[in-house]
C-alpha cells in the first residue's frame, strides 16, 4: 500500500484535502473536487485526508481548519488554503501549476 510520502513525492500534482466527515464546508468541496478531477483527468491527483482518521498527519501539515487543501509536486508544497473554493477559483489556481 502506498503511504502519504510516497503519493505527494512523484512529478504528477497532488492536491490534497484535509477535511472531516463532520465538516458541513468539507461537503460543500467535495463535488468540487469531483468536478475538478473530472475536468484534468490524469493531470492532478486528489487525495483526501480525514483529520479525524489520521490526527498526526494534520498535525504534520499544521491543519488547523477543514476544509484545508494543499499541492504538492516532488514532495514540496507548492500552495495551500482553507475554506471552500468554486470550481472556477480553483481551476485558476491550479492553472500556473499544471504548463
Amino acid at each position: 500500500m502506498e503511504t502519504f510520502n510516497e503519493a505527494i513525492s512523484t512529478d504528477q500534482l497532488v492536491l490534497v484535502d484535509f477535511f472531516a466527515t463532520w465538516c458541513q464546508p468539507c461537503k460543500m468541496m467535495h463535488p468540487v473536487l469531483e468536478e475538478t478531477k473530472h475536468m484534468l483527468g490524469d493531470r492532478i491527483r486528489i487525495i483526501k485526508v480525514d483529520i479525524d482518521k489520521h490526527p498526526d498527519r494534520a498535525s504534520a501539515y499544521r491543519v488547523q481548519s477543514v476544509p484545508t487543501l494543499m499541492l504538492f509536486r516532488n514532495g514540496e508544497l507548492l500552495w495551500r488554503q482553507s475554506g471552500v473554493l468554486s470550481r472556477a477559483d480553483l481551476m485558476a489556481t491550479l492553472d500556473p501549476f499544471l504548463k
